[in-house]
C-alpha cells in the first residue's frame, strides 16, 4: 500500500497523532516540510508550499518550505501569490483555480488554508496544488483544515530540544564569560519602523549606510528554520501584552553564523493598547559554545551526576540525574521537592555527609525505575555533590540466586498443588487458565500456546500473548512441513530454544515477535491426538538443567488435563448444538406479528432448557408457544421435541387453545415421570386484536403498550403439564396495535443472587420506553433485555429464551364480511359480494375461483349445516375466504360415485385453492380457503 492510502486509511485523529510522534524532536521547519508533503500526498497534489508572514509592519510573504515543482517556479506566479494573500487576509479556506506555467500553461487548482496565530492574524499560508480545475472533496479539505490547526500549534509551542546548552543557567557560568556587545531597538507597532543603535546593527551585521531599517531587515537575518518559531513568539507577547523574550540562530549579511538573544517590553497607550515594544538584543555565540564545552563531558558521562548548593537547591544535573530526579531544566528546584524527596533515608545520610564533610556511599533503590544504585555523596565548597552508579544487574544476580534456593524449597509443594488444580479443571479454556496463571509465573515465562494436530493439519487450541498473525500462519501448516515444532509433534522429545540465536529464519518460531525463548513440551496421552505446548519468554532465557527436568514432569499433568477437558469440550459443543436444533432457527414473516428471540443454551454441558416457536394459522392468526423443561439429560431432550413437534401438529388442526393444552397435558404424562414442564400458548388474531392465551405453570407474559407503558398480566396459571386436570383456563384481552407482547422462561428472570419479584422489576425497566418499529429495532430490544437480564458471566442453568412480538392490525379496507340469509338464493349473493369486492381490490383474476368457493361452501352450509351464515374475505400474503355457520360438524371430503349428484363441492374447493381448512368457534365453525394473489411466488 502507498503511503499516502495507508495513512489515509485511518481516522483524521490518529493520522495527526502519528504525524505529532514523527515530528517529535524536529525543528520547525522540518515539521513544517514534513506537514507540507503529508498535505501534498493526501491530495495527489502535483506540489505544494507554505509561505510566513512577520509580525504588524511586516509586508512580506516569504516562501519557507516547498514541495514539488521548484521554489522559483511557484514564487514566479503571480495569480498563485494572490491567491494565497487572499487566503492569508480573509482568514478561511479557499480554493481557486490558476495557471501554472512550467513551460507548458496548464489550468491547476490551488487550495490554501491560513495557519492562524491569533483570533485575527494568520501567521502564514499553507497551500497544495492540485491537477485540474476540480475542488477538492469536503473530507480532503477537512483533513487539511485539521493538519494546519496542528502545524499552528506546534510551531507556536516548539518542543524543547534537550542538551547540554539549557542546563547551565544565567547567572552562574554567564558571570565568568567576557562582556559582551550589548545592542538596543524600538519598533513602533502602528508605523512598523525600527531603530536600532549602532552597537545593536552590529551584532545583527546590518551596514548602517542600507538605511531605512524594517522588521524585513531583521527578519531576512534569521535562520530559516527559526522564523517561524521567532514570528509566532512576536505575535504572542503583542497579543499578550507580555516580555518578550527569545534566542534564535543568525545567519548575517557577512555570510557569518551566530546565536542571539534578544528582550523586549511593551509601550501602551492610554487605552491599554501596544504602540511600541523596546528592548536590546546581543550575541550569544561565545557563551553558548563555552557552556556547551563545560557541560559537555558531564552531560554525557555514564553515570547520573547532580551537584546542589547548600541551600539543596539543584544547581546542575546531567542527562542521567534529570531522568532520576524526575524532570527537566531543574535549575534552583529544592531537591527534596522532587523525587528525591521520596527515596527512605537518603535525606538522612545527605544530611550527616554534609554536616560531617566527609565522602559516603551507599546502596539503594529508586522508586521511579525500580533500578539499584550505588550513591557516593562528595562534599564540595557551598554544596554537595552526588554520583549514581547503576548496580541494578549485580543486583539482580543476587536476587536471583536467593529467589533459586527459595523455589526449590517451594517446589514440591507448588507441584502437589498444580496436580490438584488441573484436576479441577474442566474445559479446555480453564486448562489455559491454569498454566496462565500457575505456570508461567514461576518462570518467568509471559506466552503460552497449545497446539494439536488433527486430520495431519495443526490445530492451535488456545494460545496467550502472541501475535494474531503467528496463529494464522501455524493453522495453515501441516504436519509434514519441517519446523520446530512439527519435530516436536513428530518425535515426542521436548525442545528448548534459550534465544532467537537457535532459530532457523524460515521456521515458525521467527514470525513470533516479541518472544526470545521457547520451551515446546510434548504432549503425549494414549488414544488421543498428539499436542504440544509452547511457553514463552520475552528475553532470551538460558534453561537450567532443574528447569528442564521440571518442564518435562509438567507436560505430564498438562497432556492428562487437557485430553479430559477436550473430551469435555466436544460433549459439551454436541450438546449446545443439539439444544439449538430443539428450536426454530429462523422465525416466519407474518403480517400479523413481527417476532424475534434470543435463546441462551444452558450453562451445563448436559441437554435440556427452554423451547418456543411462531406458527402461522388460517386468516393470519398467529399462535405463540414457550415452555421449558426443568432438568438436563436425554429424557428433557426428548421431552423438549416431541412437545414442540406436538404442539405444531396440534396447532395446525386449528384446536382452540385449551383444547390444544389439553392433548399436550396428555402427552407430557405419557413420555416421562418427574419432569417438570411448564408451556404457554396464546393465539393472536390480527383483524381484531383480540388474543386468547392458556398457561401452564409459565411466568406471566407482559404487554408493553404503545405509549410504552409496561403490563405483567396477573393470571393465575394452571398447574405444569403432565400434573394439571383439564379444562385449562382461556384469558383473552385485546392487544393495541403497535404493542409488545412478551413471552419468557424464569430462568431469564430468576438467578442464584435475584428473586422472581426483583426479576420481574428489572425486566420492566429494561422493556419500558417506546415499542421498536422495525424487525432491527426488536433485535436490539432482545439483546439489550438478555444482557440487562443474563450477563455473560450467569449463564442459564437451563437454558433461557425471550420471544418479543410486534402486534399488527390488519387494516380495515383489506377485510370485507356480510351476513348471508339461510336461503338458497344466499349463494347467488354470495357470488355478487366476491365480484364486488374484487373488482375494489383490483383482483379480477381470481374472480372465478373465488365465486366457486365462496359459492359452494354457502351451498354446503344451506344444504348439511345451519344459519346463522358469514362470508369474510381478507386481503393479505393470500386471498382468504371464509364461511362460518352455527354447526359444529367438520366436513369431510368423500368420493362421489359416478351417479351421484352431489359430494364434489369440497374437491371443487380444494382443487381451485393453494390449502383449505375448518376451525371451530364458540358458536359454530368456520370453513377457509386460501388463494395466492396474482404475481406472487406461489401464483407462478
Amino acid at each position: 500500500m502507498a503511503i499516502d492510502d495507508a495513512f489515509a486509511a485511518v481516522s483524521e485523529e490518529e493520522r495527526l497523532r502519528i504525524l505529532a510522534a514523527a515530528c517529535a524532536g524536529l525543528s520547525d521547519i522540518e515539521v513544517l516540510q514534513y506537514a507540507l508533503d503529508q498535505a501534498v500526498a493526501d491530495l495527489h497534489a502535483l506540489s505544494g508550499m507554505v509561505h510566513w508572514r512577520g509580525p504588524a509592519g511586516s509586508q512580506a510573504l516569504r516562501l519557507v518550505v516547498a514541495a514539488g515543482l521548484p521554489p522559483t517556479d511557484l514564487s514566479a506566479q503571480e495569480d498563485m501569490r494572490s491567491a494565497i494573500s487572499r487566503a492569508l487576509d480573509d482568514g478561511v479556506l479557499t480554493f481557486l483555480p490558476v495557471t501554472l506555467d512550467t513551460g507548458r500553461a496548464r489550468t491547476v487548482m490551488l487550495t490554501a488554508v491560513p495557519l492562524s496565530g491569533t483570533s485575527d492574524t494568520a501567521l502564514g499560508v499553507l497551500s497544495v496544488l492540485t491537477d485540474g480545475p476540480a475542488e477538492p472533496p469536503s473530507e480532503r479539505r477537512a483533513f487539511l483544515q485539521a493538519l494546519a490547526s496542528w502545524v499552528t500549534e506546534r510551531c507556536r509551542t516548539p518542543e524543547l530540544v534537550a542538551g547540554p546548552s539549557r542546563l547551565w543557567q544565567p547567572g552562574h557560568l554567564e558571570k565568568a564569560m567576557l562582556a559582551v556587545k550589548v545592542g538596543s531597538w524600538e519598533w513602533d507597532i502602528r508605523t512598523g519602523e525600527v531603530y536600532w543603535d549602532e552597537p545593536a546593527l552590529k551584532v545583527m551585521g546590518i551596514d548602517p549606510a542600507t538605511a531605512p531599517h524594517t522588521l524585513d531587515s531583521w527578519a531576512n537575518i534569521v535562520h530559516p528554520e527559526d522564523l517561524p518559531r521567532v514570528m509566532a513568539a512576536v505575535q504572542d507577547a503583542v497579543r499578550a501584552k507580555s516580555l518578550y523574550e527569545i534566542g534564535y540562530r543568525a545567519c548575517r549579511p557577512d555570510g557569518t553564523f551566530g546565536w542571539m538573544h534578544a528582550r523586549g517590553r511593551l509601550i501602551l497607550d492610554d487605552d491599554g493598547e501596544p504602540i511600541r515594544m523596546v528592548g536590546t538584543i546581543w550575541d550569544t555565540t561565545e557563551g553558548r559554545v563555552a557552556r556547551e564545552s563545560a557541560a559537555r563531558a558531564l552531560q554525557y558521562m555514564r553515570d547520573a551526576f547532580v551537584m546542589v548548593d547548600s541551600q539543596w537547591r539543584v544547581i546542575f544535573a546531567n542527562l542521567d540525574g534529570e531522568r532520576l530526579l524526575g524532570g527537566n531544566d531543574l535549575h534552583g528546584d529544592e531537591l527534596w521537592d522532587l523525587v528525591a524527596g521520596d527515596v527512605p533515608d537518603l535525606r538522612g545520610r545527605c544530611l550527616r555527609a554534609a554536616a560531617d564533610r566527609t565522602p559516603a556511599g551507599f546502596d539503594l533503590q529508586w522508586p521511579t525505575d525500580q533500578r539499584w544504585y550505588h550513591v557516593r555523596l562528595v562534599p564540595v565548597p557551598d554544596g554537595l555533590t552526588f554520583y549514581f552508579a547503576d548496580i541494578t544487574e549485580n543486583h539482580l544476580r543476587d536476587a536471583e540466586r536467593a529467589a533459586a534456593e527459595r523455589a526449590t524449597a517451594e517446589r514440591a509443594a507448588w507441584t502437589q498443588e498444580l496436580t490438584r488444580t488441573f484436576g479441577e479443571a474442566v474445559s479446555a479454556r480453564d486448562v489455559m487458565r491454569v498454566i496462565t496463571e500457575r505456570v508461567l509465573p514461576p518462570f518467568a515465562a509471559t506466552g503460552l500456546l497449545i497446539v494439536t494436530v488433527e486430520h495431519d493439519r495443526l490445530h492451535i487450541v488456545g494460545a496467550v500473548g502472541h501475535p494474531p498473525g503467528l496463529l494464522r500462519r501455524i493453522e495453515q501448516h501441516v504436519l509434514a512441513d519441517r519446523s520446530v515444532l512439527t519435530d516436536v509433534l513428530q518425535t515426542g522429545v521436548p525442545a528448548f530454544i534459550e534465544s532467537r540465536d537457535q532459530c532457523l529464519d524460515t521456521d515458525l518460531l521467527e514470525a513470533d515477535a516479541g518472544m526470545n525463548a521457547w520451551a515446546l513440551l510434548p504432549l503425549v496421552v494414549p488414544g488421543h491426538p498428539g499436542g504440544c505446548c509452547v511457553i514463552s519468554f520475552e528475553r532470551p532465557h538460558p534453561f537450567t538443567g532443574e528447569e528442564r527436568t521440571l518442564l518435562t514432569a509438567l507436560s505430564g499433568l498438562i497432556a492428562q488435563a487437557l485430553a479430559r477437558a477436550r473430551m469435555y469440550d466436544a460433549e459439551h459443543a454436541r450438546a449446545e448444538q443439539l439444544q439449538r436444533l430443539l428450536v426454530p432457527h429462523d422465525l416466519p414473516s407474518l403480517p400479523g406479528v413481527t417476532a424475534a428471540v434470543r435463546y441462551l443454551a444452558a450453562g451445563a454441558p448436559e441437554i435440556g432448557g427452554a423451547w418456543y416457536d411462531v406458527i402461522p394459522l388460517s386468516a393470519e392468526r398467529v399462535a405463540l408457544v414457550i415452555g421449558d423443561v426443568k432438568g438436563h439429560g436425554v429424557p428433557q431432550t426428548a421431552t423438549i421435541g416431541r412437545l414442540r413437534t406436538a404442539a405444531r401438529t396440534l396447532a395446525g388442526l386449528e384446536l382452540p387453545p385449551d383444547d390444544l393444552l389439553v392433548h399436550l397435558n396428555d402427552l407430557a404424562k405419557e413420555l416421562a415421570d418427574h419432569i417438570n414442564v411448564t408451556c404457554l400458548y396464546a393465539v393472536y388474531d390480527p383483524t381484531s386484536g383480540d388474543c386468547a392465551l392458556v398457561n401452564a405453570g409459565h411466568p406471566p407474559p407482559a404487554v408493553v403498550h404503545p405509549d410504552g407503558t409496561v403490563q405483567v398480566l396477573d393470571s393465575s396459571p394452571d398447574l405444569r403439564l403432565g400434573t394439571a386436570e383439564p379444562p385449562f383456563s382461556t384469558v383473552e384481552l385485546c392487544l393495541p396495535d403497535g404493542a409488545l407482547f412478551v413471552l419468557y422462561t424464569d430462568d431469564l428472570i430468576e438467578s442464584g443472587t435475584r428473586g422472581m419479584d426483583d426479576g420481574m422489576a428489572r425486566l420492566t425497566g429494561l422493556l419500558t420506553g417506546a415499542p421498536p418499529r422495525s424487525r432491527s429495532d426488536l433485535d436490539r430490544l432482545c439483546d439489550d433485555v438478555t444482557h440487562g437480564m443474563r450477563p455473560v458471566r450467569q449463564p442459564a442453568s437451563d437454558g433461557a429464551a425471550l420471544l418479543i412480538a410486534r402486534t399488527q392490525r390488519l387494516a380495515a379496507e383489506d377485510v370485507a364480511s356480510w351476513s348471508l340469509p339461510e336461503d338458497p338464493i344466499a349463494a347467488g349473493q354470495a357470488r355478487d359480494h366476491v365480484r364486488e369486492q374484487l373488482a375494489a381490490w383490483y383482483l379480477d383474476d381470481l374472480v372465478p375461483t373465488t365465486e366457486l368457493i365462496a359459492s359452494e361452501l354457502v351451498a354446503n352450509v344451506i344444504r348439511h349445516a345451519k344459519g346463522p351464515i358469514r362470508l369474510r374475505l381478507l386481503r393479505s400474503r393470500t386471498l382468504v375466504c371464509e364461511v362460518s355457520d352455527g354447526s359444529q360438524t367438520t366436513p369431510r371430503i368423500r368420493r362421489a360415485a359416478e351417479m351421484d349428484e352431489g359430494g364434489r363441492g369440497l374437491q371443487l374447493v380444494a382443487a381451485v385453492s393453494q390449502r383449505w381448512g375448518t376451525r371451530f368457534t364458540a358458536d359454530g365453525k368456520c370453513i377457509w380457503a386460501e388463494q395466492p394473489l396474482p404475481g406472487s411466488p406461489a401464483a407462478a
